[in-house]
């Protein structure tokens, strides 16, 4: 096979999809798309979405026919699954999870070139502009995706953009929204998060913060909406250079906002202080309810675009194993967090992965060829605290060349074989953790202490006597061809 940069040289030529509707028939085309009619926005769409979205291979679906809604008016889930993961990500699909992440790193996260979105006047998103007495949430067919959840999600496949009031750089950000009544939704934003301290820049002035809200668009901005970009970076002038083309919006006639102009749903208005609703609960990415309900910020929306049939983006949190958000987040992290010890220094990065079972934030595996003493803990910390891992982190574990750090298997038996737990994990205490940390206790909700610890768990033969280390009893290739040459048939 040829290798990722011979395969991936120009990551524009093979994109096939412009928008969430080519994306859907590219689906179609592969096979792996269901399509469902009828199916009610109270408890089906939720029950088909922990069916379909654990499974690896599980196909999209998309919901039409919604009672209540008018006809038209849809839900996609699981995007990212099958081979049309290679496919949203612009890559043939011969390439494995592991090949993917490396073209994502080759391609356009080595080198993260951005190319500025482009304003024009109109698009497919301006078909229908509602105002004042129009304006209704209530028609969509926002799903109640868990049972226990505290209302309906129209944010989960969403990104929401902002800009920064005295820099005047733009952000997007991926967080949840329930929907409050006809004419609000909640908008969680997340201690420290770009679009966070956007919002708190417009309060401290004495002014509402402007918000724009893009429920169903093509995936790749969704992807790198909540991927964890340089401060003063616009996601979307990623996307662009991804795609080598610029991202073409138009602005919201409220707040002069971007947004791309083939989107489906995007949500206008502005985000008062002092104007909250209780928001949650919510079945969240740790596989647990543990945000909780709390007052939140509340978007007041003075204006609905979208087009004609619009479609929800669904990609809801299952949590407790493998699900969407776990795959696709583990493909684009990987990425990232590799470049991101490669820029600060640390030689001979052999692999990584950020794990689907810790929803690719708790559990992130680097391999390194060791070179020096002190190697494998220069790794193991960096990766800790660095852009792409440092946020709801929980384990790091540094292993040697030899090792595959995407196959848990051998992650942990790497662990469970060449860790010393008294002389070779380190404690970090005082870490940037999420909300949703069902660890936290209620003394640390109570007060705002949204912090963890993490283990940093040196599993490499000791560089000191790394030579003479126990020599594996684990078959070569060659050995290993040999085997499945002879012996193969055994296991059909």
């Amino acid at each position: 096979m040829d290798t990722i940069g011979e395969t991936r040289a120009n990551t524009a030529q093979q994109f096939t999809y412009e928008d969430l509707r080519d994306w859907i028939e590219q689906a179609d085309r592969l096979g792996e798309l269901k399509r469902v009619d009828g199916a009610s926005w109270e408890k089906d769409i939720g029950l088909a979405a922990e069916i379909v979205i654990r499974e690896d291979d599980g196909p999209a679906v998309l919901f039409d026919k919604v009672p209540g809604c008018p006809d038209g008016f849809r839900v996609l889930i699981n995007v990212f699954g099958g081979t049309r993961r290679n496919m949203t990500l612009g890559f043939p699909d011969h390439l494995t999870k592991q090949e993917l992440s490396q073209g994502c790193f080759e391609s356009f996260v080595k080198e993260r070139k951005t190319i500025p979105h482009t304003i024009v006047d109109e698009g497919p998103v301006m078909e229908n502009v509602l105002t004042g007495d129009d304006i209704d949430l209530m028609k969509f067919p926002t799903p109640m995706w868990h049972p226990e959840d505290g209302g309906r999600y129209l944010g989960t496949g969403t990104y929401t953009v902002t800009r920064d009031p005295e820099e005047g750089w733009l952000n997007c950000g991926a967080y949840r929204a329930m929907v409050h009544d006809a004419k609000s939704v909640g908008c969680f934003m997340v201690t420290g998060k770009h679009g966070y301290v956007h919002r708190n820049k417009y309060w401290a002035r004495g002014e509402p913060c402007p918000v724009v809200m893009v429920i169903g668009g093509e995936p790749i901005a969704f992807f790198n909406g909540g991927a964890e970009a340089p401060y003063g970076t616009f996601e979307l002038d990623i996307v662009g250079g991804i795609r080598n083309k610029a991202v073409e919006c138009v602005e919201g006639k409220i707040t002069g906002l971007p947004f791309p102009a083939n989107a489906e749903i995007v949500l206008e208005g502005h985000l008062h202080e002092g104007k909250v609703k209780d928001e949650g609960p919510f079945g969240e990415w740790t596989g647990y309810y543990a945000s909780g309900q709390h007052p939140e910020p509340v978007l007041e929306v003075e204006a609905i675009y979208h087009r004609k049939d619009p479609i929800i983006l669904g990609v809801p949190p299952m949590g407790q194993g493998t699900d969407e958000m776990a795959r696709y987040r583990a493909v684009l992290r990987s990425a990232m967090l590799k470049q991101n010890l490669a820029d600060a220094g640390v030689p001979d990065i052999t692999g990584v992965w950020c794990h689907e079972i810790g929803a690719s934030r708790l559990l992130h595996g680097v391999s390194i060829k060791q070179r020096y003493p002190g190697h494998s803990k220069q790794a193991g910390h960096i990766a800790a605290q660095c852009q792409a891992a440092n946020y709801a982190n929980r384990f790091i574990i540094v292993v040697d060349d030899d090792i595959d750090v995407s196959n848990l298997e051998e992650l942990i038996w790497a662990m469970c074989t060449r860790c010393d737990p008294a002389t070779t994990i380190d404690i970090v205490k005082g870490a940037w953790t999420s909300p949703a940390d069902p660890r936290l206790t209620p003394e640390q909700k109570a007060n705002g202490d949204i912090t963890n610890s993490r283990a940093i768990i040196d599993a490499c033969k000791p560089f000191h006597w790394k030579d003479d280390y126990p020599v594996t009893n684990a078959p070569d290739a060659d050995v290993l061809q040999e085997a499945r040459e002879k012996f193969g048939y055994l296991l059909d």
